[in-house]
């Protein structure tokens, strides 16, 4: 069937292929759902998250902008972004065909007012292209104003697995990473596993795997125009303090997240543009 345009629990984009599902809320240009047909879920989101227009989402691909983290004091934590409304400026059907999706969201600085985190003028476009094999995800950012913008950007993907703790990922041996958990710099050694709370940055461009046992998948997650790969569970304790996240659910995701963080914050000049890009296989 045809894409529709849905406002249960929030106004968005919805389509339906088969057993399959693809979603996109104009609130934050937040893909949530897709699960290619005959496929599980390949994005998580979370049962407890606040559908409400003030609060981001928990789960799917939240688009963070234009900081990675807390910001400055009384900021919103990862930008402004993730709560704004954004236009939905395109989209492209032939589902009944091939399956396929794409939709297309716009942002600037007249949809948001001036903010003291970005108070230059700029073009964001969040770009979702949902296919029976792959997501791919772009996030454009235009410098549109007359001065230099510098600013951290990520796709905070929610990976769906089986159960974190059987999970190991591959394509990052090697990489150095600041563990935000610790607060030191360390260096891969080998594949990550995941054994208790995870919070790490890597400085790493490359194509990173993960297998998946309890589900019987394996995820390739590609990208360009990224510096970072962060991963991250929050593991018990964490989980357990946040209020849009379920204290038992922390084992059925995995964030894989490409961003330009810390030491790869981007800097654009007049006229510039910059594409995070981000594509999600199974394998």
């Amino acid at each position: 069937m045809a894409f529709e345009t849905t406002t249960n629990p929030m106004r968005g984009v919805e389509a339906k292929h088969g057993s399959g599902h693809y979603g996109v809320f104009e609130h934050g240009a937040h893909i949530w759902s897709y699960q290619p047909d005959g496929q599980a879920p390949v994005l998580w989101l979370s049962a407890h998250s606040a559908f409400s227009d003030d609060q981001p989402i928990r789960g799917g691909v939240p688009v963070i902008f234009p900081w990675f983290g807390p910001g400055e004091e009384g900021d919103p934590a990862h930008g402004f972004v993730r709560t704004a409304t954004w236009h939905l400026q395109d989209t492209k059907d032939t589902l009944e065909r091939d399956g396929r999706l794409l939709v297309e969201y716009e942002l600037d600085q007249a949809m948001t007012g001036r903010q003291d985190g970005l108070p230059h003028r700029y073009r964001a476009y969040l770009r979702a292209k949902f296919t029976p094999e792959y997501l791919g995800i772009t996030l454009e950012i235009n410098n549109t104003g007359e001065n230099v913008i510098t600013f951290e950007n990520a796709l905070h993907t929610y990976l769906a697995v089986g159960d974190v703790r059987e999970v190991t990922v591959s394509g990052l041996d090697g990489a150095t990473y600041f563990d935000k958990v610790t607060g030191e710099t360390q260096t891969q050694s080998g594949d990550i596993t995941i054994t208790g709370e995870t919070d790490r940055v890597y400085t790493s461009e490359g194509e990173v795997v993960v297998h998946d046992p309890v589900l019987g998948r394996t995820l390739v997650i590609a990208k360009s125009g990224s510096a970072n790969t962060v991963v991250w569970n929050p593991w018990v304790d964490k989980a357990k303090a946040m209020p849009d996240f379920g204290d038992d659910e922390w084992t059925g995701m995995l964030c894989i997240e490409a961003a330009n963080c810390r030491d790869g914050a981007i800097t654009l000049r007049p006229g510039e543009m910059h594409q995070l890009r981000q594509r999600i296989a199974l394998a």
